[in-house]
């Protein structure tokens, strides 16, 4: 290549660069100086650059576990009260939602359970912090329990509950979205779990 030749690269109006040569968006070529600091990409969400400044909402799971016409509750205490809740919980850093959803239902309940449809998405702001959430519903069926395991601290008991007997909570429901999440299961609102395909390393799900 000769430097202040044009060429017809293709390239996009940003430079591409290779070992000091770069192709400009008009076809010249030029040269430029190799960089001396470490390099930062600017899209990653942990970058200096960025890691306090780029907003991110709360990412939490959600379990809709059915066994006939009951589901799989939990009794929770929420700042001094208690509340009533799907098996939920938050999103661990490389960790996959259908494994967080697993992990978080076994945790709180001491139930195994396998993932068989992915309900849908909820986004809301939380009363109880202020921040926006988004909620990722599963529909599971119980496989195996484990009476003796230890339950999270926060939970007092896992129980199942009738729809009917849900709804009549009222406002000991931790969240709306506990019934709007059965509800979209009855209704069936059900999409395949690989609509959310993982490609983190080691992860059990596809």
């Amino acid at each position: 290549m000769e430097l202040g030749k044009k060429y017809n690269s293709g390239a996009p109006s940003h430079l591409k660069a290779l070992a000091g040569i770069a192709v400009l968006g008009n076809g010249t070529i030029s040269t430029f100086p190799a960089p001396t600091g470490p390099f930062v990409d600017p899209h990653m969400t942990d970058s200096p650059l960025f890691s306090s400044t780029v907003w991110h909402p709360h990412v939490t799971v959600a379990c809709v576990v059915a066994d006939g016409d009951r589901y799989l509750m939990v009794e929770e205490k929420v700042a001094g009260r208690l509340v009533y809740n799907q098996p939920a919980g938050h999103l661990d850093q490389g960790e996959s939602l259908v494994s967080a959803a697993v992990r978080e239902t076994l945790e709180e309940t001491g139930w195994d359970v396998e993932l068989e449809h992915f309900i849908g998405v909820q986004q809301w702001v939380s009363p109880e912090h202020g921040d926006d959430v988004l909620r990722f519903s599963f529909a599971a069926r119980a496989v195996k329990h484990h009476p003796d395991r230890p339950l999270d601290k926060d939970i007092e008991r896992a129980l199942w509950m009738t729809r009917q007997e849900i709804a009549e909570l009222g406002d000991r429901l931790r969240t709306s979205m506990v019934l709007a999440s059965i509800d979209a299961w009855l209704s069936g609102q059900r999409l395949p779990l690989q609509v959310l395909h993982s490609q983190l390393p080691g992860d059990p799900y596809p």
